[in-house]
């Protein structure tokens, strides 16, 4: 089987109208509105062209045409721009909001899934281990635009041997799975060009189990510190497609609880929030059966406060 290949069409849902798909390795049909998905290596394209507009479309083109650079630029360029930390520093700042470590086996023995939305070159799959439970199996879901990006992805995670991670490529805004499939749901660096945040992040909160945190990356230069003309000279080249990047804390779905903002470096933040189950329903779950704790390779402090609940 072709790394990356789905393995699990259940969960799999037509982005136009959300029925089941049948077909085969080459292609899908919707069961409901009769549309059909190309499939390739086993990586159904669950979306159309169309629907790609504006920068959605810009960055996939930067993506599709220079995404072997994405990963250096990143680890060697991101201290030099925000004048401090580190790459992995940083990303383990957000993962601690994704509360891996608190996962345990499902009552139902359905298979823990976990989807990263806009899952780049997969640099984030090797972290999250770091964070689960030791011994404790996930299915990890990869959704992305970009088959650039995509290409890439796949070559890390068959030489970090991560084989058994499943991709789509699909839209953000309409996320071809089925409601609260998922045990965790995370997105990182690109919500800023998305052309409505807001129902992203809405697809998100439906195809995350009830109560789980789903947690939001992407650029916003820190408000509570003082910035020289190096720093904001580079925070404007990268997020040159953005007149406003800010952590979009006013587009969280409706009725949204648990809702943290954070600030994560110079130039990033973090979102999390949880829709849809009561806060007493998951804080008795957790006093009654608590996951096992993990142990990362690191474990940064973060600065944020919490609000109450949105909506």
């Amino acid at each position: 089987m072709s790394i990356g290949a789905v393995r699990d069409w259940s969960i799999l849902r037509c982005p136009s109208c959300q029925a089941k798909l049948d077909g085969t390795d080459t292609s899908q049909q919707c069961t409901g509105c009769a549309q059909t998905w190309p499939v390739r290596d086993g990586v159904p394209a669950l979306f159309r062209d169309s629907w790609v507009r504006g920068n959605d479309r810009l960055m996939r083109h930067i993506y599709d045409a220079l995404p072997s650079l994405h990963d250096p630029a990143v680890t060697y360029m991101l201290p030099l721009w925000q004048l401090e930390g580190s790459e992995g520093a940083m990303r383990n700042r957000y993962l601690c909001r994704v509360e891996l470590e608190k996962l345990g086996p499902r009552a139902d023995g359905r298979p823990l899934r976990i989807l990263e939305v806009c899952i780049g070159t997969g640099v984030n799959r090797r972290l999250v281990e770091q964070w689960l439970p030791k011994g404790l199996q996930v299915d990890y879901w990869g959704a992305d635009l970009s088959e650039g990006m995509m290409a890439v992805c796949k070559k890390k995670l068959a030489k970090q041997g991560f084989s058994d991670v499943q991709l789509v490529m699909a839209d953000a805004h309409a996320l071809p799975f089925a409601d609260a499939s998922f045990d965790r749901v995370f997105h990182v660096g690109a919500i800023g060009n998305f052309s409505d945040p807001g129902q992203a992040m809405r697809e998100m909160a439906r195809v995350a189990e009830p109560g789980t945190p789903i947690v939001v990356v992407d650029e916003q230069l820190e408000r509570d510190r003082s910035h020289n003309l190096w720093v904001r000279a580079w925070f404007k080249a990268l997020t040159f497609y953005d007149s406003n990047p800010h952590c979009p804390t006013e587009a969280v779905p409706p009725g949204a609880w648990d809702v943290l903002e954070e600030q994560l470096g110079r130039f990033y933040y973090g979102l999390r929030f949880r829709v849809g189950a009561a806060p007493t329903d998951i804080a008795a779950e957790r006093a009654v059966d608590p996951a096992p704790a993990a142990t990362p390779v690191q474990r940064p402090r973060s600065r944020g406060k919490a609000s109450s609940p949105a909506g």
